[in-house]
């Protein structure tokens, strides 16, 4: 107990942040079991239910259309609200959807399930675009510079530990009830994170320096300057200028990489459920024994860096995701989707942690946001492309061989960041 409380409470730490880092702690902990539940087994759940590629490509395809849309006027919307607030209410609407999941046996038949999760996930999406935004200014504007890599850290631990612990429990409890009131009891589980997450969320406040420091630097809602901000011309507003800049060729090597990541992504549940026939529960201990090794190579990742450096890291690690859909088009028994799993966990602990900092490392520090807004954008049309094109050659060339071309595509994603980015 005094070692958590010591998690928790750092006494190096001045008194007024500690309630705020304290929340940011609760909120991830909580989301890890929203996490962990209902969206780690969403495209089983919907394998399940005889979803087709497409219909699981669909899944993951609409959050980012409804991004690209959505995005900027989502941020001018919060720039006229409260952030604290914004973040709060839009986690709430958004959060609310999951309750909604644990209706869907009872209203609708196979089919009409998956299209009724799909309707629901559209709907879910819009105030999850705001959520995304706001969230990174709340906390910008919640944790002080100094003390934000720390704060980060420790979310990504309470993350990771919560949401191995969450990824087991629910495998063994799909497996202790009869379909699909096994799937409505984690839902309702997922549903219960998701709102005390959102309970936590309500209790961050800005801190008074940071929600002065905005004031000064940005116009307010209704004053002169803000209507030119608000209205400018096209190009401007999309800043195209970034693209004549050395930065096009991070943004075209990302771009390369985040669509050979996301052809594969929507095959895996089909892989797992059709091909490889595994239960809940092994899918459960496969996804904490990734998340395992995410935990356990993330401590060795800032001495792979000194090493090397934030792109190399990034390069070769992408690399070493091309073995992930390879080798899980060969298994065939359930040892290998768990080797494979530690493996996938490993590289992704170099990709997930080496990523963003050679991204930053390539934006001007002056004029980064504009240069990141243009990485969201590569991000979300990747993962809409690829949502849907992964499941349409599948169809034409077997899940098998989409895997490995898919594999195929992220080792030579890898190669162009290594040699280009």
């Amino acid at each position: 107990m005094k070692l958590i409380r010591r998690f928790f409470v750092n006494p190096a730490v001045p008194v007024e942040y500690r309630a705020n880092f304290i929340h940011f702690y609760l909120d991830i902990g909580w989301y890890a079991l929203l996490a962990g539940s209902s969206l780690n087994f969403q495209n089983v759940f919907a394998a399940r239910l005889g979803a087709s590629s497409f219909q699981i490509g669909l899944l993951g395809a609409i959050p980012a259309l409804v991004s690209l849309i959505l995005a900027i006027p989502a941020g001018i919307w919060l720039a006229k609200h409260p952030v604290h607030r914004a973040v709060f209410w839009t986690s709430v609407i958004y959060r609310l959807g999951f309750l909604l999941w644990a209706f869907l046996p009872w209203l609708f038949d196979a089919q009409g399930q998956v299209w009724g999760l799909t309707s629901i996930i559209l709907l879910q999406a819009i105030p999850l675009t705001a959520l995304s935004v706001g969230f990174n200014t709340l906390f910008a504007s919640s944790v002080p510079t100094e003390w934000r890599a720390s704060v980060a850290a420790k979310r990504n631990i309470v993350l990771s530990v919560v949401f191995m612990g969450a990824s087991l429990g629910t495998g063994w409890l799909l497996e202790q009830f009869p379909f699909p009131f096994n799937y409505q009891v984690v839902f309702f589980l997922g549903f219960l994170g998701a709102a005390m997450s959102s309970v936590h969320l309500y209790f961050i406040r800005p801190l008074p320096e940071t929600e002065s420091g905005t004031e000064r630097s940005q116009p307010q809602a209704g004053s002169p300057l803000n209507e030119p901000m608000l209205r400018p011309g096209l190009k401007n507003t999309l800043r195209l200028d970034v693209w004549k800049t050395p930065f096009r060729v991070t943004l075209l090597v990302l771009l390369f990489f985040h669509l050979s990541q996301y052809l594969a992504i929507p095959l895996f549940p089909i892989y797992f459920v059709n091909e490889l026939g595994l239960t809940d529960e092994h899918i459960g201990i496969g996804t904490a024994l990734f998340y395992l090794t995410v935990l356990l190579g993330s401590t060795q990742l800032s001495r792979l860096v000194r090493k090397t450096s934030h792109k190399a890291v990034t390069g070769w690690g992408v690399i070493g995701m091309s073995l992930y859909p390879f080798f899980l088009a060969f298994s065939s028994q359930v040892w290998e989707y768990y080797a494979i799993s530690i493996l996938g966990g490993l590289v992704w602990a170099m990709v997930g942690g080496a990523q963003l900092n050679y991204l930053l490392e390539a934006c001007p520090p002056q004029d980064s946001p504009a240069y990141l807004a243009w990485y969201t954008i590569v991000l979300n049309a990747c993962a809409l492309a690829g949502s849907l094109l992964g499941p349409a050659m599948a169809t034409v060339m077997g899940i098998s061989l989409a895997l490995i071309l898919a594999g195929f595509l992220r080792a030579l994603s890898g190669m162009a960041i290594l040699k280009w980015g």
